[in-house]
């Protein structure tokens, strides 16, 4: 578990420092996102950048417990 807290905690520092870069990834803007702007009302959910976001993750983690 220490372990596992250490490398989420670089990896947040590591996203921190390379946010500039990080920012021209096209994630939130993925196809299949659901956008609708109508007069005064605005709403945005990434959902097909959450399932790879998730995915991602899954992976990540699973290559971290072996």
């Amino acid at each position: 578990m220490n372990r596992f807290l250490i490398v989420i905690g670089t990896l947040c520092i590591l996203a921190g420092l390379g946010w500039h870069w990080l920012a021209r990834i096209p994630f939130g803007r993925l196809p299949g996102d659901i956008h609708i702007v109508r007069d005064g009302f605005n709403f945005h959910f990434p959902i097909v950048t959450c399932i790879v976001l998730s995915v991602v993750a899954s992976v990540l983690l699973w290559f971290l417990r072996r």
